[in-house]
């Protein structure tokens, strides 16, 4: 599926987004002249009249370039309105307490013309007003709370069988390694799943290892060893780690999971098999999955085990769990139009699990919607017929997402594929984006763990494999996206999360030096940075104004937080630093901040103003309670630490590390 294809299905939700920020801009505390206000509210009504034409216009964006030219200038123009606001806000949140009025700012003008005119063209691409029957649904936190248990697994039996087979075939000691092979979604890492929990590896040392595209062997062998032992990581000597795994493995029976192996180079597979065979006495059985069949026979030690794709019926198997058919009343008339759907899955699970949870309680006219949808139609030229199906299913989940959640879900797409995510640090992320839906029932927080939870549900976000043994950190649970769920993701994101782009919103800079100034895109656009290396310079962020999400860690010393002190916008602020000099007076100049973490030796104090941000809570290292900055800070007899403002924090020899997280709201 092109990635151009599905650019412009975001449109609408993040059309739903500026209403919401225009709606609380019009009702907030800031008096506003009563010509700004006016317009504002006119704003809104444009908006809402073109908002009911977009489900319209992006249904034909997939196939009709000019209805997707169209939906791209129409979001590009609702970033500059949330831009706007975002401006508007921060330059009269200080005259507010001198003025009674403010007045409309220049920008205002402008934009309203730009709109109309694209209110106007909607027209030309003969967009029409939908009516839906469908009603919102608010989350039921008490149905999502807690931990996800793992589905019943669908049709992979006999399968398991043969590879538990062909294991127990194997020697008594070495290794044995098998691989397994088939396209993308078809459930490869599900049967190594099972494999894994299987009964019959009770008495051995047990290892999960998420390879994915980018191939480290010192990383995985690493993993090994920290999965092993209580050890630090071996940095740089591949024949040190090699050493210790040959210690490790000795006289053990140790069963490896190598997940999503991408790497094709003959040599490099070869040093993987020659580390993987360490330790006298040991008998060491691993399971290797990949897409790639060449690249199983080349790992492998026995003949790969190529899983073939799911019947129909088991597709329809999976999609009757998945949407909770059995308990519906009109069962019988649905049951032709279920099949026919689980057909289109390609034999493929995650397509029929998507689908299904996305069926669930729906009503018939709307599984007959599925069935005949036009993205079924969709060229599948660069695709394999199964990968163009296993797509479209996911296409179709997607777009019966609520507005929050379809734009949750393609923020995602801003990390590297295969990246590990943690629940709580993109909670907060999404929070900071404006991206979870305000409620005067649950708090952003709960409600961000419910976004995660329906993801979970959609198959659109899955425990990350490491889970087995260390899937769980004191910050939340960790996740990853399947590989196909991300493409998606990025198709959907289209340019956004390009950073040599025209249009990048959101990015996660490779080149962790080069100075945001060098890109074709206009840095002030930009909203969240993500950054996964060294940050050697303020350049590589600072330009990006209107920044509403900023992650970095640096080994420079010099001071960066001037610049961040800048940032007005910023809402969320994570920052690693080792001994990196930290100005506390320019953190406190952060008034939106509803998310702090810093850990780094060069803070020693919090300043005053700091109390003054009101979105914020403080969790200290040695205290495992929040505390509201602005209204009660830590005891000092209890924590060894004195009020924000006027203490130094004892020195530990290790970087101390603060979370200042946002209040319920």
């Amino acid at each position: 599926m092109a990635m151009a294809a599905v650019g412009g299905m975001l449109a609408s939700a993040v059309i739903k987004l500026v209403i919401g920020q225009i709606h609380s801009t019009i009702g907030g505390e800031i008096k506003l002249h009563k010509n700004m206000k006016k317009d504002l509210e006119n704003m809104k009504m444009t908006l809402e009249s073109v908002e009911a034409v977009l489900s319209d216009a992006e249904r034909r964006s997939v196939m009709d370039q000019s209805a997707l030219l169209w939906l791209e200038r129409l979001k590009d123009a609702m970033y500059d309105i949330s831009c706007m606001l975002d401006d508007f806000e921060a330059e009269t949140a200080l005259l507010a307490a001198t003025m009674n009025k403010i007045k409309m700012p220049r920008k205002m003008k402008e934009i309203q013309k730009r709109l109309q005119k694209i209110a106007d063209d909607r027209n030309n691409y003969r967009v029409l007003p939908e009516i839906r029957s469908e009603q919102k649904q608010v989350p039921d936190i008490r149905e999502t709370a807690g931990n996800v248990e793992e589905t019943e697994i669908i049709g992979r039996t006999h399968e398991k069988l043969e590879i538990l087979a062909r294991i127990s075939d194997s020697t008594t000691q070495g290794t044995t390694i098998l691989p397994i092979c088939g396209i993308g979604g078809i459930g490869k890492t599900t049967l190594a799943r099972l494999v894994f929990n299987d009964s019959e590896f009770k008495q051995y040392s047990k290892m999960w290892v998420y390879v994915s595209q980018k191939f480290e062997m010192k990383k995985i062998g690493n993993i090994l060893i920290s999965q092993l032992s209580s050890e630090s990581p071996i940095s740089d000597d591949l024949h040190s780690i090699q050493t210790r795994l040959q210690d490790l493995f000795t006289g053990r029976r140790i069963l490896i999971i190598l997940d999503d192996l991408w790497e094709k180079n003959p040599s490099r597979l070869q040093e993987l098999k020659a580390m993987l065979k360490q330790g006298e006495g040991s008998k060491v059985l691993v399971v290797v999955t990949t897409r790639e069949k060449s690249i199983a026979q080349e790992i492998g030690s026995v003949d790969p085990f190529e899983l073939p794709p799911l019947s129909d019926q088991m597709c329809w198997d999976i999609l009757k769990v998945k949407s909770k058919f059995e308990t519906r009343q009109d069962k019988e008339r649905l049951e032709p139009i279920g099949k026919e759907i689980a057909r289109k899955c390609g034999g493929v699970a995650l397509a029929a699990q998507s689908l299904g949870h996305m069926l669930k309680s729906k009503t018939y006219d709307v599984w007959d919607s599925i069935r005949s949808n036009h993205i079924w139609n969709l060229s599948a030229s660069k695709e394999t017929s199964s990968t163009h199906e296993v797509l479209a299913s996911l296409l179709l989940s997607y777009n019966f997402m609520p507005p929050h959640l379809k734009l949750c879900f393609a923020y995602c797409a801003v990390f590297p594929k295969g990246h590990t995510m943690i629940s709580a640090n993109l909670i907060h992320q999404w929070i900071a984006l404006g991206f979870v839906e305000p409620s005067s029932t649950f708090s952003t927080l709960q409600l961000g763990e419910s976004y995660i939870m329906k993801l979970l549900e959609m198959s659109f976000l899955q425990h990350s494999k490491i889970g087995y043994k260390y899937g769980k950190r004191k910050d939340g649970t960790l996740f990853i996206m399947h590989d196909l769920v991300h493409d998606l993701a990025r198709s959907i994101m289209a340019d956004e999360f390009n950073l040599e782009g025209p249009n990048c919103r959101y990015a996660c800079p490779t080149d962790c030096s080069k100075t945001l100034k060098s890109s074709r895109n206009s840095p002030t656009k930009i909203r969240a940075l993500y950054f996964t290396g060294n940050v050697s310079n303020s350049d590589a962020f600072s330009p990006a104004k209107h920044i509403r999400v900023l992650d970095l860690w640096t080994n420079n010393k010099h001071d960066l937080t001037v610049c961040i002190g800048q940032l007005k916008q910023l809402r969320y602020l994570s920052f690693s630093g080792g001994q990196a000099q930290i100005n506390p007076r320019c953190i406190g100049m952060l008034s939106k901040l509803n998310y702090l973490r810093i850990s780094s030796g060069g803070l020693r104090v919090l300043p005053e103003s700091i109390g003054e941000i009101k979105g914020l809570l403080t969790r200290l290292p040695s205290e495992s309670r929040l505390h509201p900055v602005a209204s009660a800070a830590p005891d000092p007899a209890a924590t060894g630490i004195s009020p924000p403002g006027s203490v130094e924090y004892p020195a530990t020899g290790t970087p101390l590390t603060i979370y200042l997280l946002p209040c319920k709201r």
